[in-house]
């Protein structure tokens, strides 16, 4: 009785990737890539306010943004704009996952014309199933066909995403051959004038995109989480996709951006 117990000794902090020298993802150890930019963003600094993400450094001017296609039908957006949103990322088209044919988002124009008005900031995407890099630039050549004349101010993006449906034409691509893919997209997109941009999530991102490969390509990364975990800088986070904005019937997903490009 009245004898001191000793304070119990701190949890050791886990070693860090640097420290290792590879990332554990899931069940992997990935080899830590020297030569691609490490993420700066400290998790502590995020603050998510109703469907809004905010990242409070002063030295970091973050803007929320809207991703949108033809799911979300009809877009008010003055209402959207007047909601505190500064950019949208729009689906402009995507390749069929089975037969391969290029079609455009019913509302892209619709949408661009209506952002643009607005006083939005204006990015784009195409939903990518190129088996090739002759596909990669014939789905680059029909993005910039359709995106010509029209205010973007953000990126154009690469977006090819792990098709599960039976029948998809991109199962068995290499990681080689998807990698290959989204730089020849991107070298299309950044001989027009624009900023190309390459968006994946944690799996693509670790196991399939040969990331040493892309460097000096933006990075929109998809991470639906109160924090992101990747490792590697991206200049987008899309956080969510169930949030409620003024203007759009149901769900849409959310985005924040570093730059302000």
């Amino acid at each position: 009785p009245g004898t001191p117990r000793p304070e119990p000794e701190p949890e050791p902090e886990p070693p860090t990737p640097e420290e290792l020298g590879y990332i554990e993802y899931r069940d992997q150890k990935l080899p830590l890539l020297y030569d691609v930019e490490k993420c700066p963003y400290e998790k502590d600094l995020f603050r998510l306010e109703g469907s809004f993400m905010h990242y409070d450094d002063p030295d970091v001017d973050a803007y929320v943004g809207i991703d949108v296609s033809s799911y979300q039908g009809n877009v008010d957006w003055r209402k959207v704009k007047d909601a505190g949103i500064e950019f949208v990322m729009l689906r402009v088209g995507f390749r069929g996952y089975t037969q391969g044919t290029l079609n455009l988002d019913e509302y892209f124009i619709q949408n661009a014309k209506g952002a643009s008005q607005a006083g939005l900031k204006v990015g784009c995407y195409f939903f990518s199933t190129a088996t090739n890099e002759r596909e990669a630039i014939e789905e680059a050549e029909y993005l910039l066909d359709a995106i010509e004349g029209l205010d973007i101010d953000y990126p154009v993006v690469y977006d090819w995403e792990v098709i599960s449906a039976s029948g998809a034409r991109t199962a068995g691509l290499s990681n080689t051959t998807l990698t290959d893919c989204a730089i020849t997209f991107c070298q299309s997109v950044a001989l027009a004038g624009y900023t190309p941009m390459i968006y994946y999530n944690l799996p693509v991102g670790y196991t399939r995109y040969q990331l040493d490969r892309l460097v000096g390509y933006d990075v929109w990364f998809a991470q639906y989480a109160a924090t992101p975990s990747m490792y590697y800088n991206y200049r987008i986070w899309q956080y969510s996709d169930k949030g409620s904005v003024p203007g759009i019937e149901g769900k849409v997903d959310m985005d924040l951006a570093f730059i302000p490009y």
